[in-house]
């Protein structure tokens, strides 16, 4: 447990913050953020977004999450204003890029029912030529990596992204025909089984945080789930 919470400022708070998130304990240190005054916590852990260390950057994504839906329960608003600052990252007019914004909606939205029957069709706006498309290929990494976790837990929000998955299939990014070869798959997407057995020979490497893990998989393995999947 913290002690004298209230006394975390400025630096301090954000180096607390920093070793909870590299912490051996990361299910202790989540249960732990929740605890700290969401407002106060929010700027430290959005910072992490954009580590260079990406076990460190996903930890981040995770906490997000967890600190956003547990907000959410107590003050909602205050929680859309989160996603409202992760979106804002993403325009152009903000300035900044908003590295880790999108895995980051994802992870809340798969933590938060409501939230997510609200912003679900923002995310979906990222992959979609007409609407917000991103064109940074990292940042569309972020965006499928998002639809595919909240796949994992509310497929039933994200019937209509299938469509717009499919010419990331083909993309030049490993990630990206990775990442959206596995989340079609949990989507259930019939429709996109020959487009995705054409990814069978592909060996080129991916990672996958998953599960509070960071896994090495080839394109072919996630193209070999999605059609287990799909098949099921």
């Amino acid at each position: 447990m913290l002690k004298n919470t209230g006394k975390m400022v400025g630096r301090g708070r954000k180096a607390r913050v920093f070793e909870l998130l590299r912490s051996s304990d990361l299910n202790q240190s989540l249960d732990e953020l929740c605890q700290l005054p969401a407002p106060k916590i929010i700027t430290p852990i959005f910072s992490f977004l954009c580590n260079n260390d990406q076990e460190i950057k996903w930890r981040a994504v995770t906490a997000m999450g967890a600190v956003v839906a547990n907000l959410a329960e107590k003050d909602i608003e205050s929680a859309c204003m989160v996603m409202r600052r992760l979106m804002w990252s993403l325009n152009e007019e903000s300035g900044s890029i908003g590295w880790g914004a999108p895995e980051a909606m994802g992870e809340i939205m798969a933590c938060h029912e409501g939230l997510a029957k609200e912003y679900t069709h923002i995310l979906i706006s990222y992959i979609r030529e007409d609407e917000n498309f991103l064109e940074f290929e990292l940042l569309q990494r972020g965006v499928i990596w998002g639809l595919g976790r909240l796949a994992r837990i509310r497929p039933h929000l994200l019937k209509n992204a299938v469509h717009y998955l499919y010419p990331y299939l083909e993309s030049g990014d490993a990630m990206v025909r990775g990442l959206a070869a596995w989340t079609m798959g949990l989507l259930g997407a019939r429709e996109a089984s020959l487009q995705i057995e054409a990814l069978l020979g592909d060996n080129a490497g991916v990672q996958l945080y998953l599960n509070h893990k960071l896994i090495v998989y080839r394109v072919k393995d996630l193209a070999e789930e999605a059609l287990a999947a799909i098949k099921s």
